[in-house]
């Protein structure tokens, strides 16, 4: 499974933050691995320099191997947030798609 990642250009994004990004979506979908090609995952900053509630956006997009991409988002008041809400998200639709699959078999 490849994880992307993408920002907006009010944030830049270390090394170590997008280990940790990287190794928290890992983990998280881990029971997907056999069925995910690709996750990207898009952060952004909904105000840009302003501040303001919930203003940090993130959205994954699940590549699902012979499906459309699954896509989710969430707002956070930081990109943590966001990501922890859209990860939740995106878990509940591949275990969806997943019991779907098995059904049919």
């Amino acid at each position: 499974m490849i994880i992307q990642l993408n920002a907006d250009k009010s944030l830049t994004i270390h090394s170590e933050y997008e280990a940790q990004i990287t190794a928290q979506l890992t983990k998280d979908l881990e029971r997907f691995t056999g069925h995910i090609t690709r996750v990207e995952v898009h952060l952004s900053d909904e105000n840009g320099n302003k501040s303001g509630i919930n203003d940090k956006k993130c959205l994954l997009e699940a590549r699902f191997e012979g499906k459309s991409p699954i896509v989710t988002s969430d707002l956070g008041n930081t990109y943590d947030l966001a990501l922890k809400g859209a990860t939740e998200k995106l878990k509940h639709a591949l275990t969806t798609i997943v019991s779907k699959l098995k059904e049919k078999v």
